[in-house]
């Protein structure tokens, strides 16, 4: 499976980076002093169902099926880091 890093800027909504790899990622990430998190995630399959396949997450409630619980899904599963001012937390 490929994975891509995705960096989030502290309160944003949106991405602001993507890298193929963990050492462009922190470079960038130190070179701009950001505060934020980046996660590894899977390229191919959302996380949700990724999630499930490995054994991060399990389906217990109808509400857990809704497009808009998958849409917004997230695990603490995906391997992460935490930054503050380019430096990992």
């Amino acid at each position: 499976m490929e994975f891509v890093w995705v960096f989030n800027g502290e309160g944003s909504r949106f991405a602001s980076a993507a890298f193929s790899e963990l050492i462009l990622a922190d470079t960038w990430i130190k070179q701009h002093q950001l505060t934020g998190v980046l996660t590894r995630y899977p390229i191919n399959i959302g996380v949700y169902d990724w999630a499930i396949e490995n054994g991060f997450f399990k389906v217990s409630k109808e509400a857990h099926i809704d497009s808009q619980f998958i849409g917004k899904f997230t695990t603490a599963g995906m391997e992460h880091y935490h930054y503050i001012n380019g430096e990992r937390d």
